[in-house]
């Protein structure tokens, strides 16, 4: 299937989606919205997908919403639309990992769908910002919750009070970002650590993506209680049997999903 705001590449079991409106700096309008949408649909129940990466362009992720789409709107249209609501779910419900490859802006929208992929690597030419109280509104698809959890209250009201960019060396010191590679090969690398991912046992990541999301919602014994059940349930796993052999045996692991 093609796509109008998107290149999708297959690597073995990675796929990169690539957004792609470089006439609007890789604005994210609702197009975009449901065709990434689509692609997580599809990509949920197919076993040749274990892991998949969004990335932009060298000099934009994604430069914020399109404002020209927004800018004619009234609360009750954005309301009766419920505006972002959809996809939002759609994306942060995932089950499989979401990497985000950040190279240049990640502004606004762009910021928070980084936010809301479960690891961000970004090149040292990354700056991620929340600016919207610049254009007279606030943010609208999680940048005030998800954002103080990663950097803070006082760095997130910061930046979304004063607009400022936060550049990719501090994202990373703060824990926003895992980790900042080098601009050369960036793509190359992504697909690297995304394949060491998907080689390990899909029943694991699964239950661990699900594990550090729970953290997010609940208190720390609730949070520890369902760990631990995972952590228990796994041991019916053929794949908890082959791991734990293979470390015995000093050798490299063969996982079924099993």
């Amino acid at each position: 299937m093609a796509y109008e705001t998107l290149i999708l590449e297959h690597h073995e079991t990675v796929l990169l989606i690539k957004l792609n409106r470089p006439e609007s700096l890789n604005a994210i309008n609702n197009k975009m919205l449901m065709e990434i949408c689509t692609v997580l649909k599809k990509s949920s129940t197919d076993i040749n997908v274990r892991v998949i990466i969004i990335t932009g362009s060298e000099k934009f992720f994604a430069a914020g919403a399109d404002i020209k789409e927004m800018e004619k709107k009234n609360s009750t249209e954005m309301y009766l639309e419920d505006y972002f609501t959809n996809e939002h779910n759609i994306i942060s419900s995932y089950r499989k990992p979401l990497i985000a490859g950040v190279s240049g802006y990640a502004l606004g929208g762009g910021c928070e769908l980084a936010m809301m992929c479960d690891i961000i690597y970004a090149t040292k030419t990354a700056k991620f910002g929340q600016p919207e109280i610049n254009l007279g509104v606030m943010a609208g698809i999680g940048g005030t919750q998800r954002l103080p959890k990663s950097v803070g209250k006082s760095k997130a009201m910061d930046m979304h009070l004063t607009g400022r960019y936060m550049d990719a060396e501090e994202a990373e010191r703060v824990g926003l970002v895992s980790r900042v590679l080098p601009e050369k090969d960036f793509q190359i690398k992504l697909i690297e650590i995304a394949k060491k991912i998907s080689d390990k046992s899909l029943t694991s990541i699964l239950a661990i993506k699900e594990a550090i999301n729970i953290s997010y919602e609940t208190n720390l014994s609730s949070g520890i209680n369902f760990e631990r059940r995972k952590f228990h349930s796994l041991f019916s796993t053929e794949d908890q049997k082959e791991g734990m052999a293979a470390f015995v045996e000093k050798r490299t692991p063969k996982f079924s999903d099993r």
